[in-house]
């Protein structure tokens, strides 16, 4: 009979074309790559200081080739300022947010107690609260303060806008104070908020274990009391 087909004219007439893979955006694989190189380097600076870490070691930890981190970032440097913008401006915005909304929520009646929340918390709480990767940030921006392995530079790239906002702000809360003062209890502010960041385990043992480095929700606030008390040095 004719209206009857064939099997072979049955399956061909049931085949649907085959849906090809999405290939993702260039940037979009771009990004990836980026964050897996970044990710690696974070760890390695945070374990080994920067001078402790080769381009070779990067790229073995984050099973890429050599050459697509000099592609991507030119050398060990730029992946360096790379790691440590990628979640500064994480914090500035955060720092900014905080800093917008206190001031407008008291106006001109600021306190020192206030002031130091708003610059310290964020950080803080980003440490505490978005895992490893932001653990490993404190480590190398605690190293970055402290030596002389060229983290100046970089502490003033991403942070000394934000710095000199929080300098206003103290300056503010003491007009008669000398300007030499308040740079240095921004100094000793700063080497505290770092130090405290880096979870040295230092504090552990002195301590006998009463204290433990890692316990970043009790140095916020204990930083908070005593540089609230010791800013009414400042001034005299």
């Amino acid at each position: 009979m004719t209206d009857i087909l064939s099997p072979s004219s049955t399956s061909r007439s049931n085949l649907k074309p085959t849906k090809r893979p999405r290939r993702r955006p260039q940037s979009e694989r771009r990004e990836e790559t980026t964050n897996t190189i970044l990710d690696a380097a974070e760890k390695l600076f945070a374990l080994h200081g920067r001078d402790g870490v080769t381009l070779k070691a990067i790229a073995t930890a984050a099973s890429v080739d050599t050459a697509l981190i000099h592609y991507y970032f030119g050398d060990k440097d730029g992946v360096f300022r790379a790691v440590f913008a990628r979640r500064a401006g994480e914090v500035n915005a955060a720092r900014i947010a905080a800093m917008d909304a206190y001031e407008a929520r008291v106006g001109e009646a600021t306190t020192i107690e206030g002031v130091l929340d708003v610059f310290l918390r964020p950080i803080y709480e980003m440490v505490i609260e978005k895992g490893e990767g932001w653990v490993y940030f404190a480590a190398i921006v605690g190293h970055a303060n402290a030596s002389h392995f060229g983290g100046k530079d970089v502490m003033a790239e991403n942070f000394d806008p934000i710095v000199q906002r929080f300098i206003g702000m103290l300056k503010a809360l003491a007009p008669d104070a000398p300007p030499e003062r308040i740079y240095w209890f921004f100094d000793l502010v700063s080497s505290s908020l770092t130090h405290g960041l880096a979870q040295t385990g230092r504090i552990d043992d002195v301590s006998g274990g009463l204290c433990k480095s890692s316990d970043l929700a009790s140095v916020l606030e204990t930083m908070i009391a005593v540089f609230s008390v010791g800013f009414g040095s400042v001034s005299r």
